[in-house]
């Protein structure tokens, strides 16, 4: 009989530490690492997580809105701490709290000046964000002397890096697009920094840009889903240990004949003699409908188990006619036998929406890094 008792995503420590060292050798000694640690350390447990990275020795942190950044300041974190998405309305916030703001357009760049005034601020580290194809968030080439009029206008800020995002950098296929988003940024950054008297840091390089284009890291680059332990290439994915395990437990099991039907709308329909396992765990905790009826599956002791019937909010089914399991066994649902990667395609998405889905009544279990 196993030991578990409910659902539950461990969380191990030793796999972050492979993974950034991981990374970390790929890149120049001098160049910075940026962990981003956004969407609760990417479904995992963003102050945790956090603090082992800062342990480790990442030189930044980044979030996407402010209230994660407040939350990792509460919690002891001390190293510099970028915010990808701030709004107008957070700014105020984000200097009170010691938090960097990513600045993307005339607007936001005028608004952080004004409110860094006020409150008497001089040389506040900022960011600016360079659209280089992407065509999310970012500054025009075009508006680069606009930003530099502002900067050189007031002692308030300093500009401490200066980044762009790259869209497909894990795609060979968008090699040429990915080479001219390098390019692009390039002449952008040089053609602001000739204007300054100081040079920022540089960052464009994602987790797929530190593995494919190592010289493009220039002083700095960022890494999210690689750190969680996944590369979004099949030849990188060896080399990293998914940090998440989704484990959950047998609550009940049935013995139905045919005939018989399982969940809402009866949607799996008995033809045989049919075992069958709950498990507690559903559309609420962050295993989606559309991986029900077939399309995905858990491991019990080893053996693949089908999802059967549609997903439950707080329940699923899984099919074990032919497997020895006993209700309180421990059931797999992503995690060592079953790659992350793997339950997620059966699924038709991919890992990011999976593992940061895992909603927080889900519970934390860490483990820790073995010396």
């Amino acid at each position: 009989m196993s030991e578990a008792k409910e659902t539950v995503l461990e969380i191990d420590l030793g796999a972050l530490a492979h993974n950034y060292r991981y990374l970390r050798s790929k890149l120049d000694k001098d160049v910075k690492f940026m962990a981003v640690v956004k969407a609760f350390a990417y479904g995992s447990d963003s102050e945790v997580i956090a603090k082992k990275l800062e342990e480790l020795g990442t030189d930044y942190f980044a979030v996407a809105y402010v209230y994660e950044g407040i939350r990792l300041r509460k919690s002891g974190i001390t190293k510099p701490i970028l915010v990808l998405h701030p709004q107008l309305t957070n700014f105020e916030e984000i200097i009170d709290h010691c938090l960097e703001p990513n600045l993307y357009s005339e607007k936001i760049l005028r608004k952080f000046i004004e409110i860094a005034e006020q409150k008497n601020q001089k040389n506040y580290p900022v960011h600016l964000k360079f659209n280089t194809g992407l065509n999310r968030l970012g500054f025009s080439q075009k508006e680069i002397p606009t930003i530099y009029k502002l900067i050189s206008e007031t002692e308030s800020l300093r500009v401490a890096s200066v980044l762009s995002h790259l869209a497909a950098s894990e795609d060979w296929r968008e090699r040429e697009f990915t080479l001219g988003q390098i390019n692009l940024f390039r002449k952008m950054t040089w053609e602001l920094i000739e204007k300054l008297d100081y040079e920022p840091l540089l960052h464009i390089c994602n987790t797929s840009g530190i593995i494919n284009y190592p010289k493009a890291a220039f002083s700095m680059v960022r890494s999210g889903i690689g750190l969680y332990g996944f590369g979004n290439d099949e030849t990188i994915d060896p080399h990293l240990k998914p940090v998440g395990k989704l484990k959950s437990v047998i609550s009940q099991i049935h013995h139905l004949e045919k005939g018989d039907t399982v969940g809402y709308n009866r949607a799996f329909k008995v033809e045989k003699p049919t075992k069958i396992a709950i498990l507690p765990v559903g559309h609420a905790d962050g295993i989606n409908r559309r991986y029900g009826n077939g399309k995905a599956g858990v491991m019990v002791h080893g053996n693949y188990a089908p999802i059967i019937g549609n997903v439950c909010m707080d329940i699923i089914m899984i099919d074990v006619t032919d497997i020895n399991c006993e209700e309180g066994d421990e059931v797999m649902i992503f995690g060592g036998d079953q790659h992350p990667v793997k339950f997620a395609e059966a699924g038709g998405t991919i890992s990011y929406e999976l593992i940061t889905g895992i909603q927080r009544r889900v519970s934390r279990k860490i483990i820790e890094e073995k010396s």
